[in-house]
């Protein structure tokens, strides 16, 4: 039996938006994009959502709308995908990366309080595998230093203190303490890479609580301006009768979504309360077989939270990176995909050539060290899942 990690789980359904969508004459951002952004705002319960090209061009426009740069700096933390930092170097700010809480994935809040300077603009927590973050103790901590913060745009001096942007690829139908991920922090940026619960190929969202003196509308036309070349109106405006001309307000960035995948997006959305449900019962019976043999899993489901479910992360106590890499060479010689999530991003070139250390990180190198991924999907079958975790469990059985 052959197990993928993560294949799209794409239907007939969005199969047929597709093809309405190509057969319409119009492929690029237009009405679909916008009835899906307009459904994701209704589903989170925000004002507005802007659909992008990716996860990660959601969270640089969030930084370049509230004038993030030179001299400012952003923290976030060690254990995560290079996009979160990526983006502050993008943008010329100072990239600060802080170590996880002893033996959690979480970033280590003490150490955020800490960093904190007056040149701190931003935090980008990460919602990692689906679990929401503490959003309480962030917002105890930016509230506590905002005699600290010195503002530099109209958006920033509105919030009045370190703003959250979070960095919410996982986490699309999250929820903590009963509120949508999305809806929590000032500024939340989510995947629908082909890999993720609810893929569009690739494209993002990015959402906003709202702010006093800033309307949504203003936000979102600015992020318009951002994605689309500084354009005055974007190409399905400009093609109505006698609307040809446009101005060019800023000399800006080209990261729109299109309406080939929203047309995906459109009915991925219409199926995803199933298909939580369905990786809600994988962790369940995944979580029966590994928690009875001393396997640690990422709590998916707490009375504070509720998971989106997206990665299935596990610690085997006490192996090293060596003994890690067998066991996942014998997953893949029964034909199991599994995968490493993540490999700390001091440990990789660009950002050792920055100047960051691991040794400065070890509580994240500590869960890196014994870290295996299985397969969580909603193409899984139960005989797929009894594969896998059988497979795991006998395999496993000889490092502990």
């Amino acid at each position: 039996m052959k197990i993928s990690f993560s294949p799209p789980d794409i239907s007939v359904l969005e199969i047929h938006e597709v093809c309405e969508a190509l057969k319409s004459g119009w492929i690029t951002t237009g009405p679909m994009t916008k009835r899906f952004e307009k459904d994701i705002a209704e589903m989170i319960g925000v004002n507005k959502a802007c659909c992008l090209n990716s996860q990660t061009a959601c969270a640089e426009m969030a930084l370049r709308l509230l004038g993030v740069g030179e001299g400012d700096e952003v923290i976030t933390t060690a254990y995560t995908y290079t996009a979160t930092a990526a983006v502050v170097c993008h943008v010329g700010a100072k990239l600060v990366l802080v170590d996880t809480m002893p033996n959690s994935f979480e970033i280590n809040y003490d150490a955020v309080e800490k960093a904190i300077t007056e040149k701190t603009k931003v935090i980008i927590p990460v919602d990692l595998g689906g679990v929401p973050c503490n959003y309480a103790r962030l917002f105890q901590i930016v509230e506590s230093k905002k005699s600290l913060f010195r503002p530099a745009n109209k958006i920033q001096e509105a919030i009045g203190r370190v703003i959250i942007s979070a960095d919410t690829a996982h986490a699309f139908g999250a929820k903590w303490r009963n509120m949508y991920v999305g809806n929590i922090a000032d500024f939340s940026s989510f995947s629908f890479h082909a890999v993720k619960n609810l893929t569009t190929a690739e494209g993002g969202a990015l959402t906003w609580r709202p702010i006093d003196g800033i309307t949504d509308e203003e936000i979102y036309h600015q992020l318009q301006l951002f994605s689309l070349h500084g354009q005055s109106k974007d190409a399905f405006q400009k093609t109505q009768l006698g609307s040809w001309e446009y101005d060019v307000i800023g000399t800006w960035y080209k990261c729109n979504m299109t309406d080939v995948v929203a047309a995906i997006g459109l009915k991925q959305l219409e199926r995803y309360p199933r298909m939580l449900e369905y990786r809600r019962q994988i962790i369940k019976y995944y979580d029966e077989a590994l928690n009875a043999i001393g396997v640690e899993t990422l709590q998916h489901y707490t009375n504070e939270y509720t998971s989106s479910g997206h990665l299935y992360i596990t610690r085997v106590p006490n192996i090293t990176c060596e003994e890690r890499n067998e066991i996942i060479q014998r997953m893949a010689e029964q034909g199991i995909a599994t995968n490493v999530h993540y490999k700390p991003l001091p440990m990789h070139t660009a950002y050792k050539n920055m100047g960051f250390d691991i040794a400065d990180f070890p509580n994240a190198y500590a869960h890196f060290a014994n870290e295996i991924t299985l397969p969580l999907h909603t193409c899984l079958t139960g005989e797929m899942e009894n594969y896998v975790i059988s497979n795991y469990v006998n395999i496993v059985k000889d490092y502990l």
